[in-house]
């Protein structure tokens, strides 16, 4: 029986990449001139923004936004923080959200069960697992997942015939 799996994961690469490019943008941004700003990724699924005042905190978060969606990073696995003062600096800490959630995944499976499609999914760890007697009702699945509003990105991966 075809099967895929429902994951939500980032590219530790690219995310990377995307604050390298990110700091370079710093580094040439007028608004930015003379101003201690920078990104910095501490450990996988965490990036520290720096800077003088909280006005710049929300330009950089921008920033990061913008230079992820350019690597193939979706913005929504993002969740940004509360900013904390640092001296004479202002800190703001955002997190990457990686893996289903329990309550997404059982609402992932909830919403697939509702749309009376002829597929059995079940929840196996930190991704769900889709099974269909037909491949083309597991590309119905996945038009349908594509078009709910779901606070996480999803990808889809492991399909099997």
């Amino acid at each position: 029986m075809p099967s895929f799996d429902i994951v939500s994961e980032v590219d530790m690469h690219e995310l990377t990449n995307a604050v390298d490019q990110a700091n370079r943008e710093l580094s040439t941004r007028y608004d930015f001139r003379g101003v201690d700003a920078s990104f910095a990724k501490s450990g996988d699924s965490q990036v520290i923004m720096t800077a003088d005042a909280d006005f710049q905190l929300d330009q950089m978060v921008e920033i990061l936004k913008v230079k992820m969606v350019k690597r193939g990073i979706d913005a929504k696995c993002l969740e940004v923080k509360d900013t904390y003062g640092s001296g004479k600096h202002v800190k703001q800490d955002v997190s990457i959200r990686q893996g289903l959630e329990k309550d997404l995944a059982k609402k992932i499976v909830k919403m697939i069960k509702e749309a009376k499609l002829k597929v059995q999914s079940a929840i196996q760890g930190e991704q769900v697992r889709v099974t269909g007697k037909k491949r083309d009702d597991l590309q119905t699945v996945i038009a349908f997942l594509k078009e709910a509003d779901l606070d996480m990105p999803l990808q889809y991966n492991n399909f099997r015939d």
